[in-house]
């Protein structure tokens, strides 16, 4: 098992890191060149800025019992495809079971935002966030390891 982080906006990279040493699990972190990332436990890994460079790169070193890590659910649904499990920032294990719905979600909100041009600003991510997120993670590498 490995974990696998899709790190452009990501914003618990360095919660992953931390819950993957403490289990000793390999953990690649792949991020563009507009990121500065660095990191002694983790594996670094930069790919070009082109919009799916870092996806295409997670979905070809993804295999069976890996863990992806991303808020992007189409990264999500390649992922599934090849046997990883993902979680998003928020904790949230994304699986076979919901990612039709999520993504549908997805394009439905792409299409409001298109028609209507308004983009709705996310609230600041909390103390609270990062917990929940720690919890949930750490639960599910526990699970697999």
């Amino acid at each position: 098992m490995k974990i696998l982080i899709d790190a452009d906006g990501c914003p618990v990279v360095k919660i992953a890191i931390e819950v993957a040493k403490e289990y000793r699990v390999e953990v690649l972190v792949v991020k563009n060149y507009s990121h500065e990332i660095e990191d002694t436990y983790a594996t670094i890994i930069t790919v070009d800025n082109s919009s799916d460079s870092a996806d295409y790169y997670i979905v070809n070193k993804a295999g069976k019992g890996d863990i992806v890590v991303t808020q992007d659910y189409g990264l999500c649904g390649m992922a599934l495809a090849k046997g990883a499990i993902c979680i998003n920032q928020n904790g949230l294990i994304i699986s076979d079971k919901n990612i039709e719905e999520l993504l549908s979600r997805r394009h439905i909100n792409r299409e409001i935002r298109r028609k209507e041009g308004k983009y709705t600003k996310f609230k600041k991510r909390s103390n609270d966030d990062n917990v929940k997120f720690r919890n949930k993670f750490r639960a599910l590498v526990e699970e697999l390891h």
